[in-house]
């Protein structure tokens, strides 16, 4: 089993197997059951991997299968994923909360035999589109509620732990086996198919390499250092290269210790309670911890709300000096004022929020807005943009430690080149850069130069100093009646840095001012409302209240105050559904789907211009239960001050 000249032209078993072999008694990772924190070495991590391996082996699973799995975060997906890889096939991950035609589709385009899930829930979803697969074998994590099927279903099911049973008897039958099938490994092989977002149409399988996904980690850590005694939580959808990048590359490159949240519903105490030393997320989760941070000091009494006022005011001063073009350092007298601030409020904030030992912060995925970033930065948070897409492995870009900039999102990680073309579109050019789309080679030979170039499709420049600023998708970009041009993600950020705007859809394509669709924030939005003694039942009952209209009026307001002109919002309605991955409207990691929304919400976007106040809107929404309805509700369009 040997490597390349550089430390990434290796495979995730390879490297698994040396960390067990350099740390055995180091922990890997732990995952909490029950309450308690169960702690596994790198060694027990190995001897999983195998086990699982050789039960896929045992299946009938070999080099060039596909391996499907619909998983949240649990220590069966990186097992069942790098022991897949141990034996030459390639993994393909499905959101958790795709919908039976998404699980149909992922399925049918990868061509998977074996599909691991997490449970009951996950399990329905196959088995109602098995007939439309080549699956044989269905795998399931959590084996409660299991009898019910196996007198129904026979031998299509078995559970996780069977799989690892299966392995270790193969192990003691057959010894050497493991080693010699992962022994015809290369760097090269197809490690796994990653969906790309899918925001103009259904998502393409990016085919990455072990190189591939290495390389970006490799990178990474040459850039930021990662020391083996952090800790990390994976708690983002491991179907997305983003929690990938992290959770496994990341991880086995650097050997830091990966936690695994008992459930969804302890994800934050669980966070809190590890309190890691660096994380990744995307906009979202920050925006809802910023949110979240701004509405409890909004409820909370005078004294404590002048502290964190006061304490703000001060962290405000720090982060502008350091987040600017020619940064410099604050003076002694506001270095001493900022520590002042920060054991008298900030350290409260961010021991509550979980972010208190963090050293280093990434947030990718899309834009965050600046305001967000100096936000943070102001309590004393090290968040960093990063810039990339599924195709490079997810990161391509990020910003120095120092050298964090609002107007940029980084430079080019050590190996990785960056050409801006004549159209203003950026090209890569990366080891990480993946290998192609699965079963597309039209949409491979569009996007890949035959020289290794990725176009990206995004919008953007260099400046002297080769920090990339990002404009935004190229055929997301608003071109106004007059001409003007338009990066919509620009607008909505500065909507959405208000506590009470969840979501925010900029229209205006040839149209002579921009407008919006807004989503209220129910949780922030719902606290205001009580505490006003503003009664009301539901999302869509407060999303209409003339309160909540004339509050937006005023946040409008004041995202348009920091707006030029012509980027300013002149009419906007609130809507009375959130846009949902369910409805079309978003993609799985929350990304505005545009040409969706445009046509599903067209009516009402016509009113909006034709100067209209009231419209009868209806929509089609899906429920949980996966059954369509439409609702009908007259909603007001309001003109911002």
């Amino acid at each position: 089993m040997g490597r390349g000249a550089k430390p990434y032209e290796t495979t995730f078993p390879w490297l698994l197997e040396a960390r067990a072999r350099e740390w055995p008694g180091r922990v890997a990772f732990r995952w909490k059951r029950y309450g308690v924190w169960r702690r596994f070495t790198w060694s027990d991590y190995y001897r999983l991997v195998r086990w699982a391996a050789l039960g896929l082996y045992s299946l009938g699973i070999g080099r060039g299968e596909k391996a499907a799995f619909i998983m949240g975060n649990r220590p069966a997906w990186p097992i069942y994923e790098v022991g897949a890889q141990s034996i030459g096939a390639a993994t393909v991950g499905i959101y958790k909360d795709s919908l039976s035609d998404e699980v149909a589709y992922i399925l049918q385009l990868s061509d998977a035999r074996v599909v691991l899930v997490e449970g009951q829930e996950q399990l329905d979803r196959v088995l109602e589109v098995i007939d439309k697969t080549k699956v044989e074998k269905i795998i399931v994590d959590e084996a409660k509620g299991l009898h019910m099927y196996r007198d129904k279903l026979g031998d299509l099911i078995i559970t996780f732990a069977d799989l690892l049973g299966m392995g270790r008897r193969l192990e003691e039958q057959s010894p050497g086996l493991y080693d010699k099938l992962t022994g015809d490994l290369d760097p090269e092989d197809v490690a796994g198919l990653f969906t790309t977002s899918g925001t103009t149409g259904r998502p393409k399988l990016a085919m990455l390499s072990h190189r591939n996904l290495l390389a970006m980690a490799y990178q990474l850590n040459q850039l930021d250092p990662v020391e083996r005694s952090w800790e990390y939580v994976s708690f983002l959808p491991p179907a997305w290269v983003g929690e990938q990048m992290m959770s496994i590359a990341l991880h086995f490159m650097a050997g830091f210790r990966l936690n695994f949240p008992e459930s969804p519903e302890t994800l934050w105490r669980d966070f809190r309670e590890i309190a890691p030393h660096f994380l990744f997320a995307p906009p979202r989760i920050w925006e809802r911890i910023a949110k979240d941070v701004m509405a409890r000091m909004e409820d909370s009494d005078p004294v404590k709300k002048a502290f964190y006022r006061l304490a703000m005011w001060v962290g405000w001063r720090a982060a502008r000096s350091r987040l600017r073009p020619g940064r410099r350092r604050p003076s002694l007298g506001w270095r001493l004022a900022w520590y002042l601030a920060y054991w008298l409020a900030l350290r409260g904030i961010l021991d509550k929020t979980g972010l208190k030992r963090v050293k280093r912060a990434y947030t990718g995925g899309a834009m965050l807005g600046p305001d967000y970033v100096e936000y943070f930065h102001a309590l004393g948070v090290n968040l960093k943009q990063i810039y990339g897409q599924t195709e490079v492995a997810g990161i391509a870009v990020v910003h120095p430690d120092d050298d964090v900039r609002l107007d940029t999102v980084g430079k080019p990680l050590p190996e990785t080149e960056i050409r801006i073309a004549e159209d203003g579109e950026i090209l890569l050019r990366s080891p990480a850069v993946m290998k192609g789309y699965y079963r597309n080679p039209e949409a491979t030979r569009k996007t890949l130069d035959p020289d290794g170039w990725l176009h990206t499709g995004d919008v953007g420049e260099l400046t002297p100093d080769g920090h990339l600023v990002i404009h935004d998708r190229a055929k997301e970009i608003i071109t106004l009646s007059d001409g003007t041009r338009v990066a919509p993600q620009v607008v909505q950020n500065k909507l959405k840095f208000s506590p009470y705007i969840a979501e925010a859809a900029v229209v205006g394509e040839r149209r002579p001012y921009l407008a919006a669709l807004l989503n209220i924030d129910y949780t922030t939005v719902s606290r205001w409302a009580e505490r006003r003694g503003i009664p009301f039942t539901s999302y869509s009952d407060l999303s209409q209240k003339p309160q909540v209209l004339e509050l937006l009026k005023r946040e409008v307001a004041r995202a348009n105050s920091r707006l030029p002109e012509r980027l300013r919002v002149k009419r906007f309605v609130s809507l009375f559904k959130e846009f949902h991955p369910d409805d079309g409207e978003m993609t799985r990691t929350r990304k505005l789907r545009r040409r969706v929304i445009e046509q599903r919400y067209a009516g009402l976007i016509e009113a909006i211009y034709r100067g209209e106040e009231w419209y009868e809107l209806t929509v089609e929404m899906r429920l949980e239960d996966g059954r369509r309805v439409k609702a009908t509700r007259r909603v007001r369009i309001l003109t911002a001050e």
